[in-house]
């Protein structure tokens, strides 16, 4: 067989086989550097020092000052900068997840991102969907270009009796998008990964509000 024939049929081929999870067995090479926690004020300064020694950047390095910003208030001259550049980046992932169970919010300078798992997951499996490949390449492409942020990735599920089983599974969905983002070129560096089982659901817990409870938010918090 011709050589580019043959290298044209396996990326063919690889494209219509679509994202599958690596082995579990692996993910700790995806997730090292990962810090498993909450992203609390304590641990987003705890983590900005390996943050900025993984060549991470801070938003007043990236936006340009305007004329006069070096005049007034230091403070509030950065917090118009970090707004700015939140908003912008809220407005670039608006409008690219216009899609049915995803949406986008703003809490103060953070911008959150709520996906219903079954935008982003197959439906009786654990494992990401395709359209869920699609939707979490937008997701870290644009994170890619706003990168001074940190990013927390927290999996929940509806209400089960068996709250270790809900912590883990929760987990597992938060766990295999982070995999996903490092594989899409996200620094382990920004990233905090939880699993909190069915804490703070969003609906009641009826057969059509246990599909909104299952989910993944992305918390997405400029570092200054």
């Amino acid at each position: 067989m011709n050589k580019k024939v043959f290298v044209f049929l396996t990326i063919l081929l690889a494209a219509c086989a679509g994202y599958k999870s690596p082995d579990r067995a692996t993910w700790g090479n995806y997730l090292h550097g990962v810090s498993f926690t909450d992203m609390t004020e304590t641990a987003r300064v705890a983590k900005k020092p390996i943050f900025l020694g993984d060549e991470g950047r801070l938003v007043t390095d990236i936006v340009a000052k305007k004329p006069g910003m070096d005049y007034g208030d230091k403070n509030q001259n950065e917090s118009a900068l970090v707004m700015g550049y939140m908003s912008e980046l809220e407005y670039k992932l608006y409008d690219a997840l216009r899609r049915p169970g995803m949406s986008v919010q703003r809490i103060g300078t953070d911008v959150l991102i709520i996906l219903v798992r079954d935008a982003i997951m197959e439906l009786n499996a654990p494992e990401i969907s395709a359209d869920g490949d699609e939707n979490l390449a937008m997701i870290a492409k644009i994170l890619k270009n706003y990168d001074a942020t940190f990013i927390e990735i927290a999996g929940y599920t509806d209400s089960m009796r068996d709250t270790t089983a809900a912590r883990a599974f929760s987990l597992d969905m938060a766990e295999r998008v982070a995999v996903y983002l490092t594989q899409h070129g996200i620094k382990q560096s920004r990233m905090f990964v939880v699993g909190r089982g069915a804490a703070r659901p969003l609906a009641a817990q009826d057969e059509w509000g246990r599909l909104t409870n299952r989910r993944v938010e992305i918390r997405i918090s400029p570092v200054r």
